[in-house]
């Protein structure tokens, strides 16, 4: 089961899918499931020229490489401040060691401060 929001449409306008196989899409019966919205003409076509451009630019395949030259150099910097990284393609998870020095919010704006946005989720996790 798959589920895409907005990065479905890059933004441009609010669409969403489930992707999932006939094992699952055939328990639901015709008039089970419906939505205002659903199937709206220009939202599916914002949609598949967005899914156009992920697949002419191999977007996935990309963001898989990058994702892991981004995890393996992050797994250098020294472990008295990174202690894990995780993650998939682009979307990663760096845990900082809080110290009086540090905590993710202000490794972020160091970040910041060198051309980098980052999001603290949690005081020790971006």
């Amino acid at each position: 089961l798959v589920l895409l929001g907005k990065a479905l449409s890059g933004g441009l306008y609010p669409v969403s899918a489930v992707l999932c196989d006939d094992e699952i899409m055939l328990t639901i019966k015709p008039g089970e499931h419906g939505s205002t919205y659903g199937g709206n003409p220009l939202a599916c076509r914002v949609a598949m020229a967005a899914l156009e451009v992920i697949e002419e630019e191999s977007l996935s395949e990309n963001a898989e490489a990058m994702g892991n030259l981004l995890r393996s150099e992050l797994m250098k910097t020294p472990s008295d401040i990174v202690t894990s990284v995780r993650g998939k393609g682009l979307l990663n998870a760096i845990v900082i060691r809080e110290t009086k020095d540090y905590d993710a919010w202000k490794v972020c704006l160091r970040l910041r401060d060198n051309g980098l946005l980052a999001k603290p989720t949690h005081g020790d996790i971006i």
